[in-house]
């Protein structure tokens, strides 16, 4: 079987973030366990596992993702990873639509390399920050949001982004919440520098200490930036060691999410 390892929302490999990808042959899903075997195997934030629809249909590609640890609903960089896959493979040309554990979401192919996912977008709901997550983070942060049921994440805001560049959170602390996950992001000190907010991203529930590059928190990170500056057209960085650049551009109840992707390895697995 076809495996390939795609750095997504990065031009230059060994930057971005890492995502499996294996294009079925199937016309349908094979066993949950066997496809988390081969996530935990590929042992990066996420394998992405696709397999073609009939046509006629609402969706193309059939679309799921696991975590080292777990299935997940929404992923973004492992869904720009698999648009990328298609279409240097021309399995896929123009705007694919996937089918997913979320609903229906877009992959559109630009003449310049980079891909847009439309995601639907966080309802982001104000909430208290919980006592054990300053504590887990080593600092207050200014206020707090619940990301929704997609991304089950807190989200939360620190004062600048050398605070958010400089974290260094008791990960086995924030593996006790409830929640995923937390985002915690502020504004760029210098925007002339390309970029308008940044974020980092810990998720150890899920076997992920830090997510190097995550497209799916900037369905939250997209309302809340384009709300606090007024605009909707934005650029995210995410602050992880390897780091990495996604344009969003907020549409209502859709958010579009911006990156390239590089294929890095392309090989065959021999496990069954």
């Amino acid at each position: 079987m076809r495996i390939r390892i795609v750095d997504a929302f990065t031009d230059r490999p060994f930057t971005g973030n890492p995502a499996g990808v294996l294009l079925l042959d199937s016309d349908a899903f094979p066993d949950a366990a066997w496809m988390q075997r081969v996530a935990t195997e590929v042992n990066h934030a996420e394998t992405a596992f696709a397999h073609r629809l009939p046509d006629g249909g609402p969706a193309d590609w059939a679309l799921r993702w696991f975590t080292p640890a777990t299935e997940v609903d929404m992923c973004g960089h492992a869904t720009l990873a698999t648009a990328h896959v298609l279409r240097t493979t021309g399995a896929a040309t123009g705007t694919v639509r996937f089918a997913a554990r979320c609903g229906v979401l877009t992959a559109t192919a630009h003449e310049d390399g980079t891909i847009t996912l439309d995601f639907p977008t966080a309802p982001l709901t104000p909430v208290e920050v919980p006592e054990d997550i300053a504590e887990a983070l080593g600092t207050v942060p200014l206020g707090a949001h619940d990301t929704g049921p997609h991304l089950g994440d807190l989200l939360v805001e620190l004062p600048d982004e050398h605070s958010v560049l400089s974290l260094a959170p008791d990960l086995h602390a924030l593996g006790h919440q409830a929640r995923r996950g937390v985002i915690a992001t502020a504004p760029a000190e210098d925007p002339s520098r390309g970029y308008d907010y940044v974020s980092r991203c810990f998720f150890p529930n899920v076997g992920i200490d830090e997510d190097p590059v995550t497209g799916s928190a900037h369905t939250a990170l997209a309302p809340l930036w384009s709300g606090r500056l007024g605009v909707a057209d934005l650029t995210g960085r995410q602050a992880s060691a390897r780091g990495g650049l996604v344009r969003t551009a907020l549409r209502g109840e859709r958010t579009l999410l911006t990156g390239s992707a590089v294929t890095v390895i392309d090989g065959v697995m021999f496990a069954e």
